[in-house]
């Protein structure tokens, strides 16, 4: 059985939150819309429970919470709902970063198609946005800055509390939470953090449910037009019968992600530890500042060995993966290592490996000879 090292991809799903969804797919079954009898109720109950479990990973007010189907749907929203509002008309200009994922990029080139100016900032060979090259580029037409907390490929944090502390109080800051929504806490309590997209499957949660979080500042929200309708729930940027069993389970894993951060964040760099150990005995070329990389994540180029090989060699033993998941199905380069500058010898032979509190033990020695024999 092969050990799963994967968890930036999705994770596995803890089994207090597995009990939750099970009971409100199952048993508390009631539309959260009903509102003439128990079940509905119970339900709306529990929808409201879970915005402020979610709420308080950021310290925002409940109601701050649009549930969404995961952070590409965010994103989506933040990016192109901001854009489309009326009172946004004049202001033209995006800044974004070269490394974003795809529900990033892909949604901004979109817009440009629509007259929208796209300004991307470079990282360097750190895998690091120089914050001062963000806030260099904001212009008097600046309507949004979105940057990503942290990459998911190379696990390398990015530095929005210095871009949030710089930016003019007219132009909107997102940030795509999904790979450290409750595994990085400060950073996402700074009130200058506008919009905030998540994903519970990303944080021990069920797939299918996430939120885009839009946190008051001097009373005031990012304005945003719907992008669906009908229904008018989640204050009708969402409409849609709400599904309370992935809500709630959502909840659920977002509390427990804020009691046992500190637990589970040991128990991550204590793994972290052996990877890089076994990876040195290899030659491996690790990729990104570590000064800046999330514990449970490692993105690691092995010299000789194509990382397509390498995975094959150790189907059966570990699971991981070269790039991200949402691209898995295209055999071009990852534009995140191509934007670091990263030479193609080396690109072509990066792996992925992210872990987690739940990840068992790995037999290293076994995975290295494996390796050995194919470099």
């Amino acid at each position: 059985m092969s050990v799963y090292l994967d968890c930036n991809a999705t994770t596995p799903i803890e089994s207090d939150v597995l009990d939750i969804v099970m009971r409100y797919l199952g048993e508390e079954y009631g539309n959260a819309g009903s509102r003439t009898h128990e079940f509905g109720v119970r339900a709306k109950q529990a929808v409201e429970r879970a915005r402020e479990q979610v709420a308080a990973v950021v310290g925002v007010r409940a109601d701050d919470v649009i549930f969404t189907s995961g952070a590409t749907e965010s994103n989506n929203i933040a990016l192109l709902g901001l854009a489309a509002h009326p009172d946004n008309a004049s202001r033209r200009h995006f800044v974004s970063t070269t490394i974003e994922h795809k529900a990033v990029l892909e949604p901004l080139e979109e817009l440009r198609k629509h007259g929208v100016e796209v300004t991307l900032i470079r990282a360097d060979r750190s895998g690091r946005i120089d914050p001062q090259a963000v806030l260099d580029a904001i212009r008097p037409d600046t309507l949004l800055v979105s940057v990503m907390h942290a990459n998911n490929e190379t696990g390398i944090v990015q530095p929005i509390e210095a871009i949030a502390e710089g930016l003019p109080d007219e132009v909107w800051f997102h940030v795509d939470a999904a790979q450290t929504f409750g595994k990085v806490i400060a950073p996402l309590q700074h009130a200058r953090v506008d919009l905030i997209s998540v994903s519970a499957h990303k944080v021990y949660g069920p797939k299918g449910i996430g939120a885009l979080i839009s946190r008051r500042r001097a009373g005031k929200r990012a304005p945003l037009a719907p992008l669906m309708f009908g229904g008018g729930q989640e204050r009708g940027l969402r409409p849609g019968t709400q599904p309370v069993h992935l809500i709630a389970g959502f909840g659920t894993a977002a509390e427990l992600a804020l009691r046992d951060h500190a637990r589970r964040h040991a128990t991550c760099l204590r793994f972290r530890d052996e990877v890089l150990t076994a990876m040195a005995q290899l030659g491996g070329q690790i990729n990104g500042d570590q000064e800046h990389c999330l514990p449970h994540v490692l993105n690691v180029s092995l010299p000789g060995l194509n990382s397509e090989a390498a995975m094959v060699t150790l189907k059966g033993v570990l699971a991981l993966s070269n790039g991200s998941a949402c691209t898995s199905t295209s055999y071009e380069p990852s534009h995140v290592l191509v934007a670091m500058g990263l030479d193609p010898d080396r690109i072509d032979s990066a792996l992925r490996l992210s872990w987690c509190h739940l990840t068992p033990e790995v037999d290293w020695q076994r995975v290295c000879a494996a390796l050995r024999r194919m470099m």
